[in-house]
């Protein structure tokens, strides 16, 4: 009697790892949509961070060279944690560390709210820097593990969030912040907040799968595995990189300093600079659910040379270009520089099977180190050589993309036999 009331049958220990391999082996889209939506939460109040700096300026008697040290502190916190980050959590995954890393960005919001002297402010940008170096190593693991092996499609839509929050920030800003003063800012916190539930639910989500991920951790690897020297994944991460400086150095050019460019050739209005610098964020936003899906179709290689040499046409056409067709171009260049990284950072993921937060924390870490450094090059060599100059060099950089000719084929074992 005691052991018909103790004991499970056999098949019911099946069925439950059954069910338990169900949930991630087909994608789960619920997950996504959810980290999607944090990760668009955590980047709108990343980017009312420079937004800020006009206000902040008046309010404080700031310089030019301590916005500066702001943009710095932001992001080497905000970048050079990230792969640290990841590597802990490769060996020691956080479910709830998302929800946890999101406490920091609150802890920043609340104190850059109110602070008064130019000290606090850095440590308040601090802290968002390190919650958003929490939040993105750890959420591209989860999507990774809710994608169903359709990797690409989720860091897609992962990514679409983060870039559709980068173009809301400034948006709200404007309405929310700058006509009210710096108090203001304590709003944004109800974002971290929500942020916050959204991820505890997630969080309990992948403590569930935690314990067969562990278990079938070390098949997934060997399966996955392409097969290629320590020399030659070390040589494809090198070129990856480059193609990510590359990337972001440009769009650091359009991002900061597009308005400035069109103002200065061709004398539009500072309304019809932001309506044009609209149109491009938003083909970017649209770009990234681009690379995703179609490298999982048809391999991340020709999604990864699509994206950044297939690019390089419009880019040298368009400080030539009218103005039309300056519009024009600048929709192409975001459609297509923007499916890049999904594709990018996939593909190094599975260059290093098993190191999926670290490759994360790095390559997300670079592309923010990329933007901040590109953006505070750029503006020293305009002010020397003119901003035009500037988008004359900078249309050379897709040019890089022929290294991608040197990138291995990443099939995986299994799939080779």
């Amino acid at each position: 009697m005691s052991n018909t009331l103790t004991s499970s049958p056999p098949s019911a220990t099946i069925n439950t790892n059954e069910q338990a391999g169900a949930v991630v082996q087909k994608t789960v889209f619920s997950i996504l949509l959810a980290i999607s939506f944090s990760h668009l939460l955590n980047d709108t109040m990343q980017s009312l961070i420079p937004s800020t700096y006009p206000l902040l300026k008046r309010s404080l008697s700031l310089n030019f060279s301590q916005l500066g040290l702001i943009t710095f502190c932001f992001q080497l916190t905000a970048s050079l944690l990230q792969p640290f980050v990841g590597l802990y959590t490769d060996k020691r995954p956080q479910p709830y560390s998302l929800a946890a890393g999101m406490c920091f960005t609150l802890a920043g919001l609340l104190l850059l709210s109110r602070a008064g002297s130019f000290p606090l402010v850095l440590v308040a940008v601090s802290l968002v820097g390190v919650g958003s170096s929490i939040f993105h190593p750890e959420a591209s693991r989860l999507a990774y593990l809710a994608s169903g092996g359709k990797r690409g499609l989720a860091q897609s839509i992962f990514q679409l969030g983060g870039n559709a929050g980068a173009s809301l920030g400034p948006l709200l800003a404007a309405r929310i912040v700058s006509p009210y003063g710096q108090s203001n800012i304590i709003w944004f916190g109800v974002f971290a907040l929500i942020a916050i539930g959204v991820l505890l639910n997630t969080g309990r989500w992948y403590r569930r799968n935690l314990t067969m991920r562990r278990k079938k951790a070390v098949s997934i690897i060997y399966e996955s595995d392409p097969g290629l020297s320590k020399g030659r994944v070390a040589t494809s991460l090198s070129i990856l990189l480059v193609l990510i400086f590359s990337k972001y150095f440009y769009m650091a050019s359009m991002s900061s300093y597009y308005m400035f460019f069109l103002i200065d050739k061709f004398h539009v209005s500072d309304q019809h600079a932001q309506i044009l610098l609209f149109i491009f964020l938003f083909a970017v936003a649209a770009g990234t659910m681009i690379g995703g899906p179609i490298g999982d179709r048809f391999g991340r290689k020709y999604v990864i040379w699509f994206s950044i040499l297939g690019v390089a046409p419009f880019t040298l056409l368009l400080p030539y270009a009218s103005l039309f067709f300056t519009a024009v171009l600048s929709v192409f260049i975001g459609l297509i520089l923007a499916s890049a990284f999904s594709a990018i950072l996939v593909y190094a993921q599975e260059l290093v099977p098993g190191k999926v937060g670290l490759i994360a924390g790095l390559f997300f870490g670079l592309a923010f180190g990329m933007g901040g450094i590109g953006a505070a090059v750029l503006g020293r060599l305009a002010d020397r050589t003119g901003i035009q100059h500037v988008f004359h060099l900078c249309s050379f950089l897709p040019l890089l993309g022929l290294l991608t000719g040197f990138l291995p084929d990443t099939t995986p074992k299994s799939k080779k036999a």
